[in-house]
């Protein structure tokens, strides 16, 4: 069986405010720290995304990963400037030094980094896989939170990934 990573993408304080919470974020965090409790008893590797820019600056209190995640020394972080998790980054030579041509993906925000970030994967040959409702994001002018999920999970359902 090949090797499969979870990429945990941009859980991070700064990524909601008062004004504009991530949809769902308490049980978002408990299905993502299941899945992280599943790849530790199979000693599959997990990689925490950490996304910087103006409004998350790096080593912030903003740019810091929830701390209700069950992350480890031992996992791997990746910092990163884009939408895209593969552009200007490590993780493609990371996958390849884990033997890793599978993805589980979750994170937040639905529409840019984790859609982003799935087509390029799937565009690089991964094989990629992801738990419904594990991703989020905010409400904004046109559409609600809920309804963006629904819209991009539709999309990716059998053409970027397979549902677990």
């Amino acid at each position: 069986m090949e090797k499969t990573a979870l990429i945990v993408i941009d859980l991070q304080i700064g990524v909601q405010t008062e004004t504009t919470p991530l949809y769902q974020l308490d049980r978002v965090l408990d299905g993502v720290n299941e899945r992280i409790a599943l790849f530790r008893k199979e000693n599959h590797p997990i990689i925490f995304v950490q996304h910087h820019d103006q409004g998350l600056v790096f080593h912030s209190p903003e740019w810091a990963l929830f701390p209700q995640l069950d992350f480890k020394r031992t996992d791997y972080f990746l910092d990163k400037t884009h939408a895209n998790s593969f552009y200007h980054t490590h993780l493609q030579n990371l996958l390849q030094e884990l033997d890793c041509r599978q993805l589980e993906i979750c994170g937040a925000q639905t529409e840019y980094c984790v859609d982003t970030t799935i087509r390029m994967a799937h565009g690089l040959g991964y094989r990629l896989f992801m738990k419904r409702g594990l991703t989020t994001t905010v409400n904004n002018s046109l559409l609600g939170a809920r309804t963006i999920i629904d819209h991009h999970e539709a999309i990716w359902a059998d053409r970027f990934l397979s549902f677990l």
